[in-house]
């Protein structure tokens, strides 16, 4: 397998996929950076295959460092593990940079103790003394936990949810007693009215629901997450799984001997998040996304009917001029109706113009086009996200230059063939109008015409949009509208 510009072994990389599948959640209790190295094949240096950053606390580097070579001067102990399978810990520096840092370092092995990779963990010097001061019995777990991790034991774990500084932890031992409570997780049980002390108490004391995540990472040794309602809006996400004691260093040295040797079941952790917040302002997010879709389907319904109404009225007109001025205000209003079906439809205030300029389209032919006229409508282009209110200034331009087309470049025509063409180019968004009918009349200047729709174009073009419009004969027979402007990335 490629990786970070070197071909890693498939054997190796069977091996240490595993061992990154963890990477997220073990970095995140233990508060550090962690790194996989990998050996560069005829050079003295190795390659940080993956850099997981911490989510629970400021990481170390501002930037992944992945695909950089490191060198024996900067990492002796990376270097060592490479050499010598085991554990190793001690001081540095940051990659780069001068700020000194504690590492902790564990060779990865495979099936027959071969040294196929390094993980290291590097920590600030600050919260890795708070975490030397922390209670022997979650020291300990943490350190089983770093050794599951170099075994890829932890690959489970890379669909648990994120563990953050308001996590309550719990260990217990393999015979279910407590030895460990976090202060967090004393909170978060007194809150649902578990007020005594839980530590060298058995699993008997806690709630039902965390009492059986824990036997099943005791008994099956399970990796378990689960989300609960404690009632009163109250919402735990619950993740649990079992600890297992590495071997002696004595024993794996004797692997060639006497086969891999096993890890035995120590304990298990259970981790507590308090989802309660977070749960409530999604509630209220979809509340107020269903609002909004529900004011926006009835605007469109209004949107509507007001179009139905200016119809009847066109009918009972008797001026040519009337009638025209009406069916082209019905076009428009139906094209403001299409935007705001489309932010009705979905939860996003971003619209594909390439879905919308469809549309329009579909619009155009049903309401300009008469059954003797043969004028076939083509949309080329990508999809291209914009914000609402591009959207609305782009669905009322194409559907004037489309009614510009239609009356008349083929006023006189019953064949013919537009295209509607959209480009992404990088930062800026390009719709062209072009048609094969008659063409501009000779002198026609598009600046000083007094054509509503073009006006409008134009008003939108560079005032809404803050682009150009451009009209010109094209080569041949026909028109080429353009209009060109800058994509917002925001809504």
């Amino acid at each position: 397998m490629v990786f970070p510009g070197i071909l890693v072994r498939e054997e190796d990389w069977e091996v240490l996929k595993r061992v990154i599948a963890g990477l997220n959640f073990i970095a995140d209790l233990t508060k550090a950076d962690a790194f996989v190295y990998y050996k560069v094949p005829a050079k003295d240096a190795v390659v940080i295959l993956t850099h997981v950053r911490p989510r629970s606390i400021s990481p170390l580097y501002p930037e992944s460092l992945q695909g950089r070579y490191v060198y024996r001067v900067e990492r002796p102990l990376v270097f060592r593990a490479f050499r010598r399978s085991g554990y190793w810990k001690g001081q540095g520096l940051l990659l780069g940079m001068d700020a000194p840092m504690v590492e902790e370092t564990f060779s990865v092995v495979d099936g027959k103790e071969r040294i196929v990779g390094v993980l290291s963990f590097e920590s600030n010097l600050l919260e890795y003394e708070r975490r030397r001061r922390r209670s022997p019995v979650f020291q300990l777990a943490l350190h089983y936990l770093h050794h599951m991790a170099r075994r890829g034991l932890l690959e489970k774990t890379q669909s648990f949810y994120p563990v953050t500084e308001q996590d309550g932890i719990i260990v217990v031992d393999d015979q279910g007693f407590i030895r460990y409570v976090s202060g967090v997780a004393a909170n978060l049980y007194r809150k649902v009215g578990i007020m005594r002390d839980l530590r060298d108490a058995s699993l008997s004391r806690l709630p039902a629901g965390d009492r059986e995540m824990l036997k099943a990472a005791l008994e099956e040794e399970e990796f378990r997450q689960e989300e609960e309602n404690l009632g009163g809006d109250i919402v735990w996400i619950k993740r649990a799984l079992p600890i297992y004691e590495p071997p002696s260093r004595f024993r794996e040295i004797l692997t060639p001997l006497l086969g891999k040797p096993s890890m035995a079941l120590a304990g298990a952790m259970l981790i507590i998040h308090d989802a309660t917040e977070e749960r409530r302002k999604e509630k209220e997010l979809r509340v107020k996304t269903a609002l909004i879709k529900e004011i926006h389907h009835r605007i469109k319904n209004n949107l509507q009917t007001v179009a139905a109404l200016l119809r009847l009225q066109a009918r009972r007109v008797s001026s040519e001029e009337a009638k025209a001025a009406l069916n082209d205000s019905i076009n428009r209003i139906l094209s403001i109706a299409i935007i705001h079906e489309f932010l009705s439809e979905h939860a996003t205030n971003f619209i594909d113009l390439r879905e919308l300029c469809r549309k329009i389209v579909e619009q155009a032919k049903e309401g300009m086009l008469t059954p003797e006229k043969r004028i076939s409508i083509e949309i080329q282009g990508p999809e291209i996200l914009l914000p609402s209110e591009q959207a609305t200034a782009c669905a009322l331009i194409v559907n004037e230059l489309l009614q510009n087309a239609l009356e008349h470049g083929y006023k006189d025509r019953t064949i013919g063939h537009i295209t509607v063409n959209i480009e992404d180019l990088e930062g800026k968004v390009k719709i062209t109008v072009h048609d094969d009918g008659v063409g501009l009349p000779e002198g026609f200047e598009p600046l000083q015409t007094e054509s509503l729709g073009l006006k409008i174009v134009k008003t939108l073009a560079e005032e809404e949009l803050r682009g150009k419009f451009n009209l010109e004969r094209a080569d041949g027979s026909g028109t080429i509208a353009t209009v060109v402007f800058p994509k917002k990335l925001e809504a």
